[in-house]
């Protein structure tokens, strides 16, 4: 059994994605054993709370410095104990200290098909906004391991999805949520609950892959 922690910081839309999808077995032999978000006040957390599932705010605005939120956060992730951590919509960064205790046990989801519109500063609409203003045609998510970069883990899967020539950035982020983040996200978490993900040189090897 593949035991995962979420963490969220908004609506929690992907974790809700991931809940589904366990229910629904599409996403097998996988358990959540606790979500965890900066935001008190996010909806993800009554998300989980409606699941059955764990679910407590860290904030680095409840501790006076950085580093006492990120001892907070690595202990409460060392005693969950889990044997991957979702980053779904996590809009803090990870500390270095978690990177490389979890190395490759660590995924994150981001609305647009990295390299493009990914990196510092490219997060929420923004990265939308970031596609819409350079015009591209087809746009989309990738699920890729985090590293001590930012969007510059190894990546799993990715998945296109077109720019229609009259969407807002919030019609795109939409469109990109449902057609690409609902999908591949779960679908990693499923091959990587099956044993079907390596990493070698950098780079994701999926086993027995279709």
């Amino acid at each position: 059994m593949l035991k995962i922690v979420v963490c969220v910081s908004g609506g929690g839309t992907n974790l809700q994605a991931i809940i589904d999808g366990i229910r629904e077995k599409k996403i097998e032999n996988t358990e959540i054993i606790g979500v965890i978000s900066n935001n008190k006040n996010a909806y993800a957390l009554e998300r989980a709370k409606q699941a059955g599932v764990e679910g407590i705010c860290i904030s680095p605005k409840d501790y006076e410095s950085r580093e006492e939120f990120h001892q907070a956060f690595l202990a409460k992730m060392d005693e969950w104990n889990p044997d991957l951590i979702v980053l779904a919509g996590f809009l803090v960064t990870i500390p270095e200290k978690m990177i490389e205790k979890y190395e490759n046990r660590i995924i994150n989801i981001h609305p647009s098909l990295i390299p493009s519109f990914c990196g510092v500063g490219y997060y929420g609409l923004k990265v939308h906004e970031g596609a819409l203003k350079r015009g591209v045609r087809i746009t989309g998510a990738t699920v890729h391991f985090v590293d001590k970069g930012t969007d510059t883990g190894p990546i799993i899967l990715q998945k296109a999805v077109e720019v229609r020539p009259e969407d807002t950035p919030k019609e795109l982020q939409q469109r990109v949520m449902e057609e690409a983040e609902w999908v591949i996200l779960p679908e990693a978490i499923s091959l990587i609950a099956a044993g079907e993900v390596t990493v070698e040189d950098n780079r994701v090897r999926i086993l027995h892959q279709k």
